[in-house]
């Protein structure tokens, strides 16, 4: 199971989404997010998984819903061989103002 933590801003984000899109995000992440991070063999395309490029550091968006996004990143592992997930925004496509 990969390890993660969540930023402030995350967590203030998290708690303005509404529960049906705090359900859809939950369900992206362990139905698809982690069972594809544990293979080691890439994300599907339906997460829509891409490099966020004006953010400095590989920040990358996960894709949850139509106008559903997270924006993440690798962190040092605390695990040895286990990923380590830095939760950074969440939202709708507002959150690229300052991702």
């Amino acid at each position: 199971m990969p390890t993660y933590e969540a930023l402030p801003r995350f967590t203030t984000d998290l708690h303005h989404l509404t529960p049906e899109q705090r359900r859809r995000f939950h369900q992206a992440v362990t139905r698809v997010f982690i069972p594809d991070l544990r293979s080691g063999t890439g994300f599907r395309t339906a997460l829509r998984i891409k490099r966020v490029r004006s953010a400095p550091g590989g920040v990358y968006e996960l894709t949850w819903a139509g106008n559903g996004r997270a924006t993440w990143q690798y962190g040092l592992e605390i695990v040895p061989g286990v990923p380590h997930i830095v939760w950074r925004r969440i939202g709708t496509h507002d959150i690229f103002a300052e991702p």
